[in-house]
Formats: C-alpha cells, structure tokens, sequence
C-alpha cells in the first residue's frame, strides 16, 4: 500500500513536469530574459502567494537576494509574505484580501515585476495584488495551475501548471522558480 503511494505520486510529478517542459518553455524562457532585465535597469521582483505558495515565494526571492549558483550581487527582491506586523495590521485595520495590495501600493513602484504565485488563481488577495500592480504600472506574472483561475486575465504573463493536483502544481512551481533563478543569473552575466 504505501509503496503504492511513493509509486503513483512519483509517476503523477514526472507526469506533470513533462507535459510542463512541453507547454511551458517558451512562456519561462520569455519570463527569464524579462526578470533579468528588470533587475538590470534596478527594478524589484516582488513575490506573493499563500500557504505553500508563500513559502515558495520566501525561498524564491531569498535566492535572488542571496545567491542561487553563483557568488553574485544581490538582486533586488521581496518576499510579501514575511513581514508579520505589516500582514496582521492589514489585516486587522483592512482585510486578509488586502495583504499583498496595500503592501504593492506602499512599495511598489514602476516596471517593479509582481510574481503571484497561487495553485488555483481565485484567491482574493491574489487578484486584488495583480490589480494594484497593474495600477502603479508594474509587470504582472502568475505562476497558476487548475486552469488559471481570474487571475490568468489578469496578469500580463500566466503560466498555468497543466494540472488539478495542489502538490504537483506546487513542486513545478518551484522548479519554474529555481530556473527563472538559473536564467535571471546566465542572462545577467553573473551566472
């Protein structure tokens, strides 16, 4: 039974990350090249999400500000995920769907680039984060699964996990976060 269970799930992700490496490649690559040049000319990569996806949105923009392969620069980045007294205050003085927007309007600023990072693409504070980037002109992408949700409409680059699984949508997420790292680095000269 339970090797059962390592089997199927092993088979269901290197299912999900091939079909993935098919459908994706292109929308990554073009992602890449964006983030490095955001980063070029001092913009900031901010990275929001929930559950999971906050902790992938810590660990992804921790690698840029530290070091992913190389001993490098930082790289400007934020996690929106991190700052306890901001999180609460919002959403004690406002609401939990205004977590990541109020932040946005407070720091971001233009050609900024807001990666959402939600499985399902219909959490509130997700989609109120893509508009408020939208309205102080910062480039928006979502990394989604389970069809993209409103928030594939909403922001100027979606790439949709092609999967209903919340863990193997999760785990390609990562993966896509440590090549947009890998990439951002090369495409810098600093990898």
């Amino acid at each position: 039974m339970l090797e059962r269970i390592f089997q199927e799930n092993f088979a269901s992700h290197f299912n999900t990350i091939d079909e993935s490496r098919q459908l994706l490649m292109g929308s990554v690559v073009s992602l890449g090249r964006l983030l490095a040049k955001s980063l070029a000319n001092g913009s900031t990569v901010f990275w929001s999400g929930n559950g999971g996806s906050a902790a992938d949105s810590q660990h992804l923009a921790a690698e840029l500000v530290g070091r992913f392969k190389e001993d490098r620069r930082a790289l400007r980045s934020v996690a929106l995920t991190t700052d306890t007294s901001v999180l609460t205050c919002i959403s004690n003085d406002y609401s939990y769907d205004d977590i990541f927007s109020r932040q946005i309007d407070a720091l971001g600023r233009k050609d900024d680039v807001l990666i959402a990072i939600s499985t399902s693409g219909t959490s509130k504070n997700i989609l109120n984060a893509l508009r408020a980037a939208k309205d102080v002109g910062m480039v928006t992408v979502a990394l989604l699964g389970k069809g993209g949700g409103l928030a594939k409409e909403l922001a100027d680059h979606a790439i949709i996990v092609p999967s209903d699984s919340t863990a193997r949508i999760q785990e390609t997420h990562i993966l896509i976060g440590h090549i947009l790292c890998e990439m951002t680095e090369r495409e810098l000269g600093i990898g």
